[in-house]
């Protein structure tokens, strides 16, 4: 006997899940409900069956071809429209016309002894026989009566509860003979308990019910598709789970990863390659597809995700269904009867409400509060760019496919024929992605410099040496898990404001240019290139009074690019020196502030041990320095700013330092005791890095370890710093202890606080009101300066759902206060 599986339905009621997938193909417990239905065929003897598909046809084909993985022989009939359930079938008469066949629904999930109905059907001499179930609740469903014998007495299509009479529905499972088709037109929609069946009886023909033991459900609403997952994971309905069952009820597939400090309370699915990180926890009835990564801090409980997600840390996820290849943020929150389409961004601290719908390809933005659906708007940030270029989560965010299109948008904004130069930090990620943006870039007629692995500050000056611009992979500082895509101008600076919105209007729009086959660009491995760097910092940095002063030094590389460049440079400059840690560690791209604490720990006794002068550490990509003094004191990064422009100002008389907004007073003092002027400038790097290089400036800084010095590039460069760190020192004859301690202590404190985008101009708008008549700058958000010389500055955030605040007063406890002050100001306006 053949089988019919009827698999064309929309299932428009389970949308947005069913916006970009057949419902057949939903998975229950990581497999789709048709695979369960096409097992339960084979289990009883039918392996040769018959597909009825129409919406998305090719999704089902393709999935399951012609049934060979699954031991099984299936051919397909295609709706070219809606035919209703007997026309789809009746389009499949040709494969059916000679035996009694089977007709089941492809996106119902059951166990039932088609055995037991086959043989009911065949010892009753039925045409037609009808499987039947009892349900608590027949208002969905189809409500069939039968006689003692089994004969169909009446049906009656989906009744209000004043029609119920019987809570015996037809589940829409059928054994029929082939005569059963000389009572459907062809071509027409033509349904069987609606159309058919009725006719049937009024001839008098046998029509049977079948009363099935079993389960039995129609996947047919949200609410019955999260039920059938928790039904498998109860082991109330018979279907294969492919995994093993590691403790009671909780299964995991091949493959996955799971680490022993995550907390599974099952019954539960973990799917294969699935990696869930120490200290997440899933609890009963949650389903979690293969190739997805559940970070350190989720907590998931009656959640059903799709295959390919990314649940990130903190996330909390109750009760929703998350379809495949979406990506859930830090902290994100997804009540109960939640539904988020394919392919969706859902932005850290983001709120979706319970019931809410999200369509697929859509963007929910960070600190977003979710109570309506969202169907046809995006709700996305408008812009690629963030404080470091395009930056997101390897292999989540940032995918070969964006690294492609992103540098196919930067291409089209060159001339053809331009150069532009590539590099990379040490990291496989890096390395990887820095291949696609190579091929994009050709293949949009552009030659390419590539660099390879050399540090962030190498690579801005060898793109200022003739290319149009220049494109730098690294992995995010801190954020091992995390890249930035980097894009420079001409000048090896970060690209203008003007230049990044250009670019995101060419990435949106995807007017992406191409060459013709004879306009693919080159690709050239340029050499010398750490000779070239080198000795261009030596020759325009002062390094007077080195080589006789006889300092020793400490430099730690941090097992990052920076050690590639100082073997020539400390050879040159001829300063006693000791390298620790300068291998390439590939495992160890970047740092985690602990990390970093601990290397500088280790850094201050190797120099108080060795009597070194001062000790320095780079970051992994030589963009940023922290000191250590004689004694082996860490010198916190807002010190070292102020030690270095101390040196400097003392050094120069007169000149301008660049310095950004947040930055406490008291480098104004040091500045103007040494004759020298700071100009503020924005947080953002580009604009302190455009101060830093205009005539007159000296010096310039971030407080973070990034130093600017102008006699030599406009940008961060470690290694300058240390060069011209040196000979400052050699010249002074101070120690860094000594310089230190002549500098006033400051007392700056800082305090991120959530706020969604949605009030951020509101608590803008309040802090200027509340400022009253005090002084008010808007270099950079707000600053307000109270009387007495306190201030405090309110600044939001342009790439998530956070308001900064920086405070300074005369003493931790003024500017405690002042932070508390303006705290209860911007939360009173978000709330």
């Amino acid at each position: 006997m053949k089988a019919v599986v009827m698999a064309g339905g929309e299932g428009t009621r389970l949308r947005p899940m069913t916006s970009s997938m057949p419902k057949p193909l939903l998975p229950v417990a990581n497999r789709p409900i048709m695979e369960h239905v096409l097992r339960l065929l084979k289990r009883h003897g039918l392996n040769e069956t018959v597909v009825t598909v129409q919406f998305l046809a090719s999704l089902v084909k393709n999935y399951f071809g012609d049934g060979e993985e699954l031991g099984m022989e299936l051919t397909y009939a295609n709706e070219e429209k809606p035919l209703g359930t007997a026309g789809s079938v009746k389009n499949a008469e040709e494969a059916l016309k000679d035996d009694a066949f089977l007709v089941i629904s492809g996106d119902a999930l059951t166990d039932f002894d088609l055995t037991d109905l086959i043989n009911f059907h065949k010892e009753n001499g039925a045409l037609v026989t009808v499987c039947l179930t009892r349900v608590p609740n027949p208002l969905e469903f189809g409500i069939t009566i039968v006689d003692e014998e089994g004969k169909v007495e009446r049906f009656l299509e989906k009744p209000t509860w004043g029609q119920v009479f019987s809570d015996t529905v037809n589940t829409g499972i059928y054994v029929m003979e082939p005569e059963v088709f000389d009572y459907v037109d062809p071509d027409v929609p033509v349904d069987w308990s609606g159309d058919v069946f009725p006719q049937l009886m009024k001839e008098g023909k046998p029509v049977y019910g079948y009363v099935a033991e079993g389960y039995w459900e129609d996947v047919g609403t949200h609410e019955s598709y999260v039920k059938a997952q928790a039904d498998v994971l109860e082991r109330k309905v018979d279907v294969d789970i492919d995994g093993f069952e590691i403790s009671p009820g909780v299964w995991v597939a091949e493959g996955a990863e799971v680490h022993p400090d995550a907390v599974l309370r099952g019954p539960l699915y973990i799917g294969d390659y699935a990696k869930v990180e120490a200290g997440a926890e899933i609890r009963e009835h949650s389903i979690v597809g293969s190739n997805v990564v559940v970070k350190s801090g989720a907590f998931l409980h009656k959640a059903v995700v799709a295959d390919n997600v990314y649940v990130g840390p903190h996330s909390n996820l109750r009760g929703c269904v998350v379809g495949k290849n979406t990506d859930i943020m830090r902290a994100a929150r997804i009540e109960d009867g939640a539904v988020i389409g394919d392919e969706c961004l859902v932005g850290e601290e983001s709120i979706i409400q319970g019931n809410v719908r999200v369509y697929p390809f859509k963007t929910i933005e960070a600190g977003a509060f979710v109570n309506t659906s969202v169907i046809w708007e995006s709700r996305g940030q408008a812009h690629l760019f963030g404080a470091r270029g395009v930056s997101g989560i390897l292999n989540v965010e940032i995918t070969p496919e964006l690294a492609v299109r992103l540098a196919g948008a930067y291409a089209t904004t060159l001339k053809k024929g331009s150069t532009v130069t590539t590099a990379r930090d040490h990291s496989r990620g890096a390395r990887a992605l820095k291949r696609a943006v190579i091929s994009a870039l050709q293949a949009s007629a552009i030659d390419v410099r590539d660099l390879e692995n050399v540090p962030l500050p190498v690579a801005r000056q060898q793109t200022a040496r003739g290319s149009a611009g220049g494109i730098m992979i690294r992995t995010t500082l801190g954020v091992p898990d995390s890249v930035d895509i980097m894009f420079f101008d001409g000048q090896g600076a970060d690209l203008s404001q003007g230049s990044q919105r250009k670019l995101d209007r060419v990435f949106a729009r995807q007017e992406y240019r191409r060459a013709f086959p004879g306009e693919i660009g080159d690709l050239h491995f340029p050499s010398s290139v750490y000779d070239s760097y080198t000795g261009s910092l030596l020759r325009n940095v002062d390094i007077t009074g080195i080589v006789d002063s006889g300092l020793k030094v400490v430099v730690d590389a941090s097992n990052g690019s920076a050690g590639l460049v100082l073997p020539s440079l400390l050879g040159k400059l001829g300063v006693d020196s000791l390298t620790i840690n300068p291998g390439l560690d590939e495992a160890r791209p970047t740092e985690t502030a602990d990390m970093r604490r601990s290397g500088l720990v280790r850094l201050g006794e190797i120099v108080a041990s060795s009597r070194a002068a001062f000790g320095v550490r780079f970051d992994p990509v030589g963009e940023r320095l922290s000191l250590v003094d004689e004694k082996g004191r860490i010198i916190e990064d807002d010190r070292a700013l102020l030690v270095m422009l101390d040196l400097i100002a003392a050094e120069r008389r007169s000149g301008r330092v660049a310095l950004p907004v947040t930055t406490t007073r008291i480098a104004e003092q040091v500045a103007a005791y040494h004759g020298t002027q700071v100009e503020w400038t924005t947080t953002s790097p580009d604009d302190l890095t455009r101060v830093g290089g205009e005539e007159g400036a000296i010096f310039g800084g971030d407080g973070k370890g990034g130093f600017i010095v102008p006699e030599f590039s406009s940008v961060y460069d470690g290694t300058a710093a240390f060069v011209r760190l040196i000979g400052l020192v050699a010249r002074t004859q101070l120690t860094l202890s000594q310089i230190d301690a002549r500098i006033p202590r400051a007392h700056v404190l800082k305090r991120d606080l959530a706020t969604p985008w949605a009030v951020k101009g509101l608590v803008m708008r309040r802090v200027v009101e509340a400022a009253g008549d005090r002084s008010v700058d808007t270099t950079d958000g707000v600053r307000v300066v109270e009387t007495d010389g306190r201030w405090v500055m309110v600044l939001p955030d342009p790439a998530e759902a956070v308001t900064h605040l920086w405070a300074e007063g005369p003493d931790d406890a003024s500017a405690q206060a002042l932070l508390d002050e303006w705290s209860a100001v911007v939360d009173s306006a978000g709330r």
